[in-house]
């Protein structure tokens, strides 16, 4: 059985093809992939890095400073000195590293204010091992509740626009507790 030139010419058509397409999807979508996922993350930093939390709400302004005890990783030093509540700590801590932005945009400062911006639910100040500081400002919720708008690292005063993220709930509610739930009732 002899095949003609124009099935061999077919054949390793299928053949070219079946290996471009194999390493398309072993190769070069995964890492696509990979630098998609980095774009949608909030912060690059991991939870080990954070040394100091700076939350500020419209009651009151919390600092905590991680300690080298393990069993009490987290100290209250502002409003009072006391063990913090590792938990909600890290519930927070968590959401700031793993936590992606829906979408983002860009709007003209001056309607920083039409997002929750100017009088924002709360910001989050992150100081790293390194003395990087990160600040995430959570502003109103969009449309439809779901989401927040956040702006990012974004709110120097030269910029004459601002870059806004569309993050979790989840901020709203890691930031938006009483004075008692900061800390350990131990």
């Amino acid at each position: 059985m002899k095949f003609k030139t124009t099935t061999w010419i077919l054949f390793s058509l299928a053949i070219l093809l079946g290996v471009g397409v194999y390493v398309y999807e072993l190769q070069i979508n995964p890492q696509q992939e990979e630098i998609e996922a980095e774009k949608k993350q909030l912060f690059t930093f991991d939870e080990k890095e954070i040394k100091k939390l700076t939350i500020e709400t419209k009651e009151t302004t919390y600092i905590f400073e991680k300690t080298k005890d393990e069993n009490q990783p987290w100290q209250m030093k502002q409003p009072q000195e006391k063990i913090a509540n590792d938990a909600v700590i890290s519930f927070l801590t968590n959401l700031l590293v793993s936590s992606e932005s829906e979408r983002n945009f860009t709007v003209p400062k001056k309607q920083k204010k039409d997002y929750g911006l100017d009088n924002p639910l709360g910001t989050i100040t992150v100081e790293l091992e390194n003395n990087q500081q990160h600040k995430i400002i959570i502003g109103n919720t969009d449309f439809q509740g779901e989401l927040l708008y956040a702006a990012i690292d974004t709110m120097d005063s030269s910029q004459a626009e601002i870059k806004i993220n569309l993050v979790p709930k989840n901020f709203q509610y890691a930031i938006d507790r009483k004075a008692e739930e900061w800390v350990d009732k131990n």
